[in-house]
């Protein structure tokens, strides 16, 4: 739930839920619904189909959740028969939807299962089998339970579409089209997507019976409880990393999620602050399911205060108490910085959000600026200390470098007007200095 998108004149005790509900509500620290839950919850406890336009960040997740655990409250489910199904795109958002149903539903006694890949299907089915009320699942792990026989979709009650629009993205749509094929048609079905581009529009068309449509703008602003700062630097990997290096050292971070736009680049800058001993863990696509549960545990727990992530990874996670959220890259879609600081700021707190662009960014910087309305206040480079031309090495004192002397024919390509490259240092230590031009600040960085 996000505090800023709080409507303050309507309390959670307005919407009809039950006082089980409302107990856990408040024990979980929220007094007011956020539009889209005030809107939403009514119609859903009503039975109504629904068709909701909301990213994540709105409070999208618990306007389902609530109504469902009053709705099946009342009831049992059989063995392999599911009373509802929550189909989403990711295993995090999965995981995300389950922890809803356990902090919201705790005075309930209702029965869980997730469908998820990188878990057991032993595991699973074990729970099938005793019967859920709630199956969270991805389309993939779902079929795959369904067509080996442990699994009836028949008395489904109730049926959520998260994210459509991510599922289309990720080539899940005729999926979903089977799974919704296996149902019975009399069922309550709730439809959730971010866009409604003319392909969802038509799917939710085809799902939906007479649903209440409820739309909550996307957000194009920032949070004024998070403070925004820009770094500017040299197009060079090794830069950005020690350009991070230096800012994460400059604050005061209780934790902090750093974003990627490539999985790769999550791996690389995650050894590489590892290596300086910084507390990192990483988070993305290609990681097995028990890695990424691993990973959030000891970030949640703090073990960990940096979890280096891709987009793709993060979506859906709600960790409220993030102090800080880094872009180590400029984010390709300018919808995703507002995502992404997002993270940062919640509830009312404060949260700093800093962000690496390089020489070649202007083109994705400016997008960002036109989507957000204004410019990001640019971090002077002394503050950082990001100009100096004297950095003491972390064994001792600082580094001279001279130009190293060409021989042979580097020599002499060197005098014909090519310049050779001078060799990297193989010592870990040694510094390089880069210079950036009057308005981009110079480094000295060691090799990472």
């Amino acid at each position: 739930m996000d505090a800023k998108l709080t409507n303050k004149n309507v309390n959670f005790d307005q919407l009809g839920l039950s006082s089980e509900v409302l107990r856990a509500v408040t024990e979980a620290g929220y007094e007011q619904p956020t539009p889209i839950q005030e809107q939403a919850i009514p119609f859903i406890l009503m039975g109504r189909d629904l068709l909701g336009c909301a990213q994540t960040g709105t409070g999208k997740t618990a306007s389902f959740t609530l109504p469902m655990i009053d709705i099946l409250a009342s009831g049992r489910a059989k063995a392999r028969m599911p009373r509802s199904l929550i189909i989403t795109p990711t295993r995090e958002l999965a995981i995300q939807i389950g922890e809803n149903f356990e902090v919201y539903g705790k005075y309930h006694k209702l029965s869980m299962a997730l469908l998820i890949g990188g878990v057991s299907f032993e595991d699973q089915l074990s729970k099938l089998d005793r019967g859920v009320d709630v199956l969270i699942a991805t389309p993939g792990r779902l079929l795959d339970h369904f067509e080996r026989g442990g699994l009836l979709l028949n008395d489904i009650k109730i049926l959520v579409i998260d994210e459509a629009d991510r599922m289309m993205d990720m080539g899940f749509i005729p999926d979903v089209e089977k799974i919704v094929s296996l149902l019975t048609p009399i069922r309550m079905t709730l439809f959730f997507s971010a866009t409604m581009p003319p392909q969802i529009r038509k799917l939710a068309d085809k799902f939906l019976i007479n649903p209440k449509e409820i739309t909550v703008s996307p957000t194009t602003t920032t949070a004024e409880t998070v403070s925004q700062f820009l770094a500017k630097v040299e197009n060079k990997p090794w830069v950005k990393r020690e350009a991070l290096r230096r800012m994460i050292r400059h604050e005061n971070i209780d934790n902090a999620i750093i974003f990627c736009n490539r999985k790769k680049d999550v791996d690389v800058l995650t050894k590489s602050l590892k290596n300086r001993e910084f507390r990192a863990v990483a988070l993305h696509g290609d990681m097995s399911q028990p890695a990424r549960l691993e990973t959030l545990e000891k970030f949640k727990s703090q073990e960990a205060n940096l979890l280096i992530a891709s987009d793709v990874a993060a979506r859906g996670l709600d960790i409220p108490k993030v102090s800080h959220v880094f872009n180590f890259d400029v984010p390709n879609h300018a919808e995703d910085y507002v995502h992404r600081i997002g993270r940062t700021g919640r509830a009312g707190r404060e949260g700093k959000a800093l962000t690496i662009a390089t020489t070649n960014d202007q083109k994705v910087l400016t997008a960002v600026y036109d989507f957000i309305g204004k410019k990001i206040e640019e971090i002077p480079t002394k503050e950082l200390d990001l100009t100096d031309l004297n950095v003491k090495s972390t064994t001792s004192g600082t580094h001279d470098h001279k130009k190293p002397k060409s021989r042979g024919k580097k020599a002499g390509s060197a005098r014909r007007g090519k310049t050779s490259k001078a060799p990297r240092t193989q010592n870990a230590t040694d510094e390089t200095i880069l210079g950036m031009g009057d308005h981009t600040p110079a480094f000295l960085l060691r090799s990472s």
